[in-house]
């Protein structure tokens, strides 16, 4: 059992594919085949259910886990090598569901730090827990829970999630609006799995109702345009109001206690962290997200 078939085994098991683990890796399809049937021998047990479609059973998922563990702790150990002997603070690793949020943060941290490598991935946040326990990336930052253990995480900052309404639409005048009075509405989200539709959806569930979704797509600074063209309306939240330069908008408060996000930045507990990540964890946590500015005199 070499690092080869474990690395061809967490792709194969991700994708539950032969051939797109193939092409991913390079190489061909009888190859990986032959070496996922090498490793289910040596461990005495299928991984995959065949009936159909390739899935992933039970034990591959107990064997996964291990792998992933195993596979991060090596990467890890690399950089930290790598770190040691190198000149400079190397690479953070930064996932999130939204980059909006984090612009601000990351050209502060790009200035103060410009010879360190920042890669960024978008991830929805049922991903985050496994690849912070496999040291696939380094923080996460998320707007909604991460049900994940050997986690730890800071509340970066909560805030009101609003409706906006094109100027002249009915609900335009309201103060506020109940989920009642939006049903029916057409609405304009993000797919699911991005925490604007989980919160749509929650809020629309605790009143026994579904929302009305004609536009749901994975462009999410497009929202506020689409609402503004007429298309619909949409849950905002208030950091996104407090910078809008649309005025095509009308935004109008949700009267209900659950209508709000709460940002958190998550890693891994026990994890070594580079130098770069934190850095970033100090500039993430400490910044001030009223003011869009570090506190204090971050370098």
């Amino acid at each position: 059992m070499d690092l080869n078939t474990l690395n061809q085994f967490r792709v194969v098991a991700r994708l539950e594919h032969l051939s797109r683990a193939a092409d991913e890796l390079r190489v061909a399809q009888p190859s990986v085949s032959r070496t996922i049937a090498r490793l289910e021998s040596e461990l005495g047990a299928p991984l995959f259910d065949r009936a159909g479609r390739l899935r992933l059973n039970d034990t591959g998922k107990l064997f996964l886990g291990y792998v992933e563990r195993a596979l991060g702790e090596l990467d890890a150990g690399r950089r930290a090598v790598a770190e040691a002997t190198s000149e400079g603070f190397g690479t953070v690793r930064l996932a999130s569901e939204t980059f909006l949020t984090l612009t601000g943060p990351l050209a502060a941290y790009k200035r103060a730090h410009p010879a360190i490598e920042v890669e960024l991935r978008w991830t929805p946040a049922e991903d985050m827990g496994r690849l912070l326990r496999a040291q696939d990336v380094d923080l996460c930052v998320a707007s909604q829970p991460i049900r994940a253990e050997g986690l730890e995480s800071a509340t970066l900052f909560e805030e009101a999630v609003w409706v906006a309404t094109p100027r002249d639409h009915p609900l335009a005048g309201r103060t506020s609006v109940s989920i009642d009075d939006l049903a029916g509405q057409p609405f304009v989200t993000s797919r699911k799995g991005h925490w604007v539709r989980g919160l749509l959806d929650r809020l629309f569930a605790g009143h026994g109702l579904t929302p009305k979704i004609v536009c749901e797509g994975d462009e999410h600074s497009a929202i506020a345009e689409l609402i503004s063209a007429g298309l619909g309306i949409g849950l905002v939240p208030a950091l996104a109001r407090r910078t809008a330069t649309n005025d095509a908008v009308a935004w109008i408060a949700v009267d209900d206690p659950g209508c709000r996000r709460t940002v958190t930045l998550f890693w891994g507990a026990g994890s070594h962290l580079s130098s770069a990540a934190r850095l970033m964890r100090t500039l993430i946590t400490g910044w001030d997200w009223e003011t869009g500015a570090p506190q204090g005199n971050y370098r």
